[in-house]
């Protein structure tokens, strides 16, 4: 006796539009000009962002503490699970490119694994900051590819989508845009908007100084905490012989 065919629920389809999309380009900054972000340190960047653009701690550098990424980023986000759209951003990421992806922060699937690392690679993108797991990662680390996550799981995604690539996404508890800067180093994760960075670059040079020489006169024991007295007695701090 044949069996009835049963019908897919309307709600599991996946709909064009919002939450399945792809951008294929965006405005870059100049190139020289993202690269000076390679001479400051993650904590110094943050310092000069008020402190409210570092992705939080645990997505951290797998694969070297000696590794460090600067460029644009190139923004994916997918389901939980699923790198449909990680695969594609492999044909959309241009060569620099760091492709950020908001995977949910999950543990259950790796977002990509060492395969989706060497293409990656060999097309020149500068490495991988993921809000979620990898796979692989003893096949990753001797690729010398930077790739920045939550941590490793053996289980697999699934490629089906939906997601989305070059829109906004949330990563590590940061809005990050296509076009913003990475920068990512053994620290963590920081992500410079776009259309402040050249802002950036001029109060970071100015603290690189300060910081020199304020760091010299410490190391010949010439500095005071005269400051943390003032601070107190400004709050009314009560102290007791």
């Amino acid at each position: 006796m044949p069996t009835a065919k049963v019908n897919k629920p309307k709600a599991a389809e996946v709909i064009p539009g919002p939450g399945f999309r792809i951008t294929a380009s965006f405005d870059r900054l100049d190139a020289q000009l993202v690269q000076r972000f390679a001479e400051f340190d993650t904590p110094d960047v943050s310092d000069q962002l008020n402190r409210l653009y570092a992705l939080k701690p645990a997505i951290h550098c797998l694969t070297g503490q000696y590794h460090k990424l600067v460029g644009p980023a190139c923004t994916v986000r997918v389901h939980p699970a699923d790198n449909l759209m990680v695969h594609k951003a492999l044909d959309i990421a241009q060569p620099g490119d760091v492709v950020v992806i908001d995977a949910g922060g999950t543990s259950i699937n790796a977002t990509l694994g060492n395969l989706v690392c060497a293409k990656a690679q060999h097309r020149g993108i500068a490495g991988f900051i993921i809000d979620g797991y990898v796979r692989d990662l003893p096949k990753i680390v001797p690729l010398d590819f930077p790739v920045f996550a939550r941590g490793a799981t053996i289980t697999g995604p699934l490629h089906h989508g939906p997601g989305e690539i070059n829109y906004p996404i949330s990563c590590g508890g940061v809005v990050v845009n296509p076009g913003d800067i990475v920068v990512a180093d053994g620290a963590g994760v920081v992500i410079v908007p776009r259309d402040h960075a050249e802002d950036i670059l001029e109060r970071l040079q100015v603290f690189a100084t300060k910081n020199r020489e304020y760091f010299a006169a410490i190391q010949e024991g010439h500095f005071s905490n005269d400051w943390v007295g003032d601070a107190l007695d400004e709050i009314g701090c009560m102290v007791t012989p």
